[in-house]
């Protein structure tokens, strides 16, 4: 009995252990609809999906009533609209955050404030306000007693990066860096608070679907890539650009800030030009990355950096301006109906497999190479073949043929020396035989050449010297 107690005492710990360690899923609640259900019917769809964190993009009296005594941590938002006079007035800070804020807490569960969203792309040339603006509404909490429960941030687009890629390299806006990065990033310091960043794979994948696999950009399976400034290997893009935003901090030597995801999403429905708008993209970005934040883990620069993060968003919002994906973000219906089926619980991931899973990255979409003046673009059917980009620069090319010939498994018997294709002892010549190896044991695969943006697919055989490369294995 006493070995049996002991043995449930473990699984216990364990099993908290585990919860602990595991990431956190919210949902961000937009409202620029004339569909949508009540408050609190709202606040009753949260709870019976296990949804506990929510962030609203103002402070509504309504929703922060409903919100009440339910549990759910809310995140509110003091709107861009508002900088100036939070900034300029103490007194106009302090009486929202009386208004908004000490109003409704703690049976409201505010838990953090973002103070504008986006700012730095704001064209009402807003950037100015923001740290004063931040500072105010502090100073307003701390006279409430409020500060060490509930926290500020702003959340950054990541448009304020100068780089991104790879992500070793990301570095902010120089003009940015002394004028509002370095005060923000003392401010949530001296706060104890997180830098808040908006996160879309989506447009990165939008803008280049012919260098960046589906299945990377989905959180899929898939080969992975190798960043060729520390040699880190990631396996989804989500990861790539959090980093980014790490290596950026790090370089101004802001290592000891942690990131919360405060919006990423990925749209069900798009214009004939918004490529891999569907839903089953969409599921299966949502999907994949509420399993990756729920099973814990961090990224492959901060591995023990477990996220919170806050998908966009919780309705399609009919009113929304832009393009037809601005109004199809949603995972529900106005109705209440999801547009597609996909767990937010740990327990519910038990059950839960992508369904787009097996469906080919890229399907038969057209992949443009680079501009070298011998490249060919063709779908990814029929005889093909793979190899490097001659302008992606000799790390990259490395990279990829270590890892092609190494993990990869690659047949890279042939460009040894003496073998048939040694000749010519180029790295491209290397790499290309390398990378078209890998694709053709892959089977042609969409998302199989790539690595990294080093390779790319020509529909005639390539000629290096008098070596042959393979169509199949």
């Amino acid at each position: 009995m006493d070995y049996l107690r002991a043995f449930h005492f473990l699984v216990l710990i364990l099993s908290a252990i585990s919860l602990s360690e595991a990431g956190s899923i919210g949902v961000n609640y937009g409202r620029i609809s004339d569909e949508l259900p009540s408050a609190f019917k709202v606040v009753q769809l949260l709870k019976s999906q296990g949804i506990d964190r929510v962030k609203i993009f103002d402070a509504d009296p309504a929703v922060l009533k409903a919100l009440s005594g339910s549990g759910i941590r809310v995140t509110v938002d003091l709107p861009n609209e508002m900088l100036f006079s939070a900034a300029k007035r103490p007194s106009f800070a302090a009486t929202w955050v009386k208004r908004n804020v000490a109003a409704y807490h703690p049976t409201t569960q505010i838990e953090s404030i973002a103070v504008g969203n986006e700012v730095f792309v704001d064209p009402h040339n807003t950037t100015k306000y923001l740290i004063p603006a931040m500072r105010n509404i502090h100073k307003a909490l701390v006279s409430y007693n409020l500060h060490s429960s509930i926290k500020i941030s702003s959340p950054l687009a990541l448009s304020a990066l100068q780089n991104s890629y790879p992500s070793s390299s990301g570095s902010f806006r120089p003009e940015l860096v002394d004028l509002v990065i370095k005060p923000m990033l003392d401010f949530l310091r001296e706060t104890g608070s997180r830098l808040m960043i908006n996160v879309y794979p989506f447009f990165a994948y939008e803008g280049n679907s012919d260098v960046i696999p589906l299945d990377y950009a989905l959180l899929r399976e898939n080969p992975g890539m190798v960043d060729s400034g520390n040699g880190l290997r990631y396996f989804n893009l989500f990861d790539a650009q959090i980093d980014a935003v790490f290596a950026a901090m790090s370089a101004l030597k802001y290592d000891d800030i942690e990131i919360i995801v405060t919006e990423t999403g990925w749209p069900s429905k798009g214009d004939e030009n918004e490529v891999g708008a569907s839903v089953a993209n969409a599921a299966s970005y949502n999907g994949n990355l509420i399993r990756r934040v729920l099973t814990g883990g961090g990224t492959p620069l901060r591995p023990k950096a477990d996220l919170t993060v806050y998908l966009f968003a919780l309705f399609n919002e009919n009113k929304k301006f832009g393009a037809t994906s601005e109004r199809n973000y949603g995972l529900f219906f106005p109705d209440e109906k999801k547009v597609y089926d996909i767990p937010f619980t740990q327990e519910g991931l038990k059950h839960y497999r992508d369904g787009g899973h097996n469906t080919p990255a890229t399907g038969d979409q057209q992949v443009t190479p680079p501009n070298n003046g011998g490249g060919v673009s063709k779908s990814l059917t029929g005889s093909t073949w793979c190899v490097a980009n001659g302008d992606a620069g000799k790390d990259r090319l490395q990279g990829g043929l270590d890892y092609a010939c190494g993990d990869g498994g690659a047949d890279c018997r042939p460009i040894q020396r003496g073998a048939p294709c040694y000749s010519p002892d180029t790295l491209e010549a290397h790499a290309s035989f390398a990378f078209n190896s890998y694709y053709q044991k892959k089977g042609r695969a969409g998302g199989s050449c790539y690595f990294g943006g080093a390779a790319y697919v020509v529909s005639q055989p390539p000629k290096y010297g008098r070596c042959e490369f393979p169509t199949g294995y």
